[in-house]
């Protein structure tokens, strides 16, 4: 079976192993394009980016590698701006932004038009789409299926995964509770909706048809073949690329992961306004008990962008975004390239040695 796989063949490519796609600095057609030319599946996180910008990222991948690829994007629903819960919230970030000398001009506070951004991605055509935060139209993942693009959305629970299925997409990536960053749940709260990767996958496997890939809590070897064992036929990390040089993360964020301890991850919505997991900081503690005064997503998220970019340039990791899943001690600081031949070689050796030792 490995690494000839169900989701191998979907993709074409030699291993079935995705890099997660991480929206934001940490995604970069480097390390998208390494990962695929040591024959997985690499990712662009584009869902904060202009579509003049994701055909830039996309032909700069494209630069680096004739391989597959994926591009990620948000589906969310609009929601109204609450006036008074942004004026709430930058009284509330005013001394976060006296701290790193941050000026208080309103930025955007909407994503992208994703009819737009999904215009780019038919337009220059990637092998893969995928998606989370919620379920994409019909008539929009069968534009992308005619376009020649595979389609993958994300679920939390059995029910999403089903939904998926129904609307057409070609793989599910199954987010289990350990995940890190943005919780991709849509059909219920996402309290309802942490399920772990051991007990998500093999109930998801069950339940649908199309491939599943397993995400969540994945680091090495050891996971990749229990997400194999469990049924899925293909494995998405993210946490375990972020160490590495091709990737954009700041250098504080890379440093704070490497020293965190196991039990250093929670989830909150301080620093978006949707739940994420991430490693533990001042700006969590001190702005999570106040959660429900600020905005949703991505009105917060909008609102706490200048004070992350100029912590993560003072190189003070108290007010970033430390978005790392439950694995985060099991991080290595290695190439993309080596970090990839590494956890090919450990999960054949622990494919043939059946689990001994």
């Amino acid at each position: 079976m490995w690494p000839d796989t169900p989701v191998a063949r979907l993709f074409q490519v030699a291993v079935p192993i995705v890099l997660a796609p991480m929206a934001g600095e940490a995604s970069t057609p480097e390390l998208a394009a390494a990962v695929s030319n040591g024959g997985g599946l690499g990712s662009l996180g584009a869902a904060y980016s202009s579509p003049d910008a994701i055909r830039r990222m996309i032909r700069a991948t494209r630069g680096l590698t004739d391989k597959p690829f994926a591009v990620n994007l948000f589906v969310t629903t609009p929601e109204a701006h609450d006036p008074a819960k942004v004026s709430a919230a930058r009284a509330i970030l005013a001394p976060w932004r006296d701290r790193y000398g941050v000026p208080d001009d309103p930025p955007a506070l909407s994503l992208p038009d994703l009819d737009a951004q999904l215009t780019v991605i038919v337009e220059e055509r990637p092998a893969v789409f995928s998606y989370a935060f919620g379920a994409l139209s019909r008539d929009r993942i069968a534009a992308l299926k005619q376009a020649g693009i595979i389609v993958v959305g994300t679920a939390t629970t059995v029910p999403e995964a089903i939904r998926l299925e129904e609307d057409g997409v070609d793989a599910i990536a199954a987010q289990g509770a350990e995940a890190g960053a943005h919780r991709g749940s849509f059909l219920d709260a996402f309290e309802n909706s942490m399920v772990g990767t051991m007990a998500l996958v093999p109930a998801m496997v069950d339940r649908v048809r199309v491939p599943v890939i397993a995400a969540g809590g994945i680091m090495d070897g050891r996971g990749i073949a229990a997400a194999l064992m469990l049924g899925a036929t293909g494995v998405q990390l993210g946490t375990a690329f972020l160490a590495c040089p091709e990737c954009g993360a700041s250098a504080a964020w890379k440093k704070t992961l490497l020293d965190q301890r196991a039990d250093s991850t929670e989830i909150t919505r301080a620093f978006s306004g949707r739940p994420a997991r991430g490693i533990r900081n001042r700006f969590m503690a001190e702005i999570g008990v106040r959660q429900r005064e600020l905005p949703a997503f991505p009105v917060l998220n909008s609102l706490t962008r200048g004070i992350r970019g100029a912590a993560a340039k003072q190189g003070d990791p108290e007010a970033l975004s430390l978005w790392a899943g439950q694995g985060a001690p099991l991080a290595r600081q290695l190439p993309a390239a080596e970090l990839l031949r590494t956890l090919i070689d450990e999960t054949s050796k622990r494919l043939d040695e059946g689990f001994q030792g």
